[in-house]
């Protein structure tokens, strides 16, 4: 099960980063008007299956946080999606995917590591 960390503000991104260091960080980022947004949140949800240990998962609502959205955009310089999964390892953004391409077995391979 995931236990999703709600991100409303930019220097948690920046805690994000540090964060990344010690464990690797994956951070969705939610449409709550799109429904390709709420299926991909369903699945990760659904087919979660990690030792608590093995990440550190964050959400954001980019409706209610545009700015956010934008920050970590520009600061992990990936392009801005909706939804949009992103894994953070030593303060670099190692991994990239959006819309029904977000699959867990994918992230799983960015994660193997730190098992």
């Amino acid at each position: 099960m995931i236990r999703w960390i709600e991100v409303h503000n930019i220097s948690q991104v920046e805690e994000i980063k540090s964060r990344s260091k010690s464990i690797p960080c994956v951070l969705f980022k939610h449409s709550t008007r799109c429904s390709i947004s709420s299926v991909a949140k369903y699945r990760l949800e659904d087919q979660w299956e990690f030792p608590e240990k093995t990440a550190e998962c964050f959400f954001l609502d980019l409706l209610s946080h545009r700015e956010v959205s934008n920050y970590i955009a520009e600061t992990f310089q990936v392009h801005h999606e909706s939804p949009q999964v992103l894994v953070i390892r030593e303060e670099e953004c190692i991994y990239d995917v959006s819309h029904l391409d977000i699959t867990v077995s994918d992230i799983r391979e960015y994660l193997q590591a730190s098992f």
